[in-house]
């Protein structure tokens, strides 16, 4: 099985203590999000657990306490962007805090462990294709030598970010534009020992030299593991996702990042937030709520063991 930490909310950066309480505790619980009185009960056995798979936009935390994760295979993808507070009001300063968390993680561990996610990448006339040419030049500089891969992708139109991009005025950039631009940040990246790819990416940006990538990756997770996998793409994302399958530890509308892009929603209120001590991101498990123990097993072709 591989755990995403998290498609849905920024565990690292949010709620770290949480997620440490859990590895405390062996296991997680979930609600599904389409029927939120199904819970699964999520076994954090390493034996079970082939690869964890971080997303987050402040590795800090990740960075002060990765030798929690000994026991497991990870990595994480950490998003850097040249936006400012107009758009992320809640990442802390990138050259300040950001960048230098990243640094330190690859440090520790390698450049493998830790990927620079360039994303989503949006069109105004304050973010133009010229600023992000140069935002993207900057933060490419201060990672050469800590990662070797970085991903992109440009902004999906969601139910949940439609309004404020229409407020911020998002043009829609033609196939042509998209292409160029994915060329010349492919140039950046490979002058700085990147390689580049999409994420998810409704165009074929081949043409631009930019092919399409994996964020729960087969290939690196074999590498990292030192076997093979078996398993298969994972059908709860979009057809364009690449993805293998994967376990999402996450809960949506619990990240206090503000992000006025993101689809995943945002923190509502202040009793909205998380409970470090319960197996629940959000929230207890209610009277009359049934938890159920979900079927894993490891995907290494060595190890096949179903509980």
């Amino acid at each position: 099985m591989i755990l995403s930490v998290s498609r849905r909310t920024d565990i690292p950066a949010c709620h770290w203590q949480w997620f440490l309480n859990r590895l405390d505790a062996g296991f997680l619980c979930v609600r599904n999000p389409f029927n939120p009185r199904q819970i699964s009960r999520i076994d954090l056995d390493p034996r079970l657990v082939d690869c964890m798979v971080f997303w987050t936009k402040n590795p800090m935390n990740l960075a002060a306490s990765a030798d929690r994760l000994k026991e497991y295979v990870w990595y994480a993808q950490v998003t850097i962007t040249g936006y400012g507070s107009d758009l992320e009001p809640g990442v802390p300063d990138k050259k300040k805090v950001v960048i230098p968390a990243f640094q330190e993680l690859a440090s520790r561990f390698s450049a493998q462990h830790v990927i620079w996610r360039y994303d989503p990448i949006l069109i105004n006339d304050k973010y133009s294709a010229a600023y992000h040419f140069h935002a993207f030049g900057q933060i490419a500089r201060s990672l050469k030598g800590f990662t070797n891969r970085v991903m992109i992708s440009f902004l999906d139109l969601y139910r949940k970010n439609e309004k404020a991009m229409r407020e911020l005025g998002i043009e829609p950039v033609c196939r042509a534009e998209v292409v160029e631009l994915a060329s010349g940040l492919k140039e950046i990246a490979a002058a700085n020992g990147m390689e580049i790819f999409s994420c998810a990416e409704k165009l074929d940006l081949t043409p631009g030299g930019v092919s399409a990538g994996a964020c729960v990756d087969k290939r690196l997770i074999e590498e990292l593991c030192g076997c093979q996998l078996e398993g298969n793409k994972d059908k709860n994302q979009r057809s364009q996702c690449g993805c293998l399958e994967s376990v999402d530890a996450g809960i949506y509308d619990t990240c206090s990042m503000g992000c006025r892009y993101c689809y995943a929603g945002q923190r509502k209120k202040a009793d909205d937030s998380c409970d470090v001590h319960s197996p629940l991101l959000q929230g207890q498990i209610g009277a009359g709520e049934t938890v159920s123990l979900r079927k894993q097993a490891s995907l290494k072709k060595e190890q096949m063991t179903i509980f």
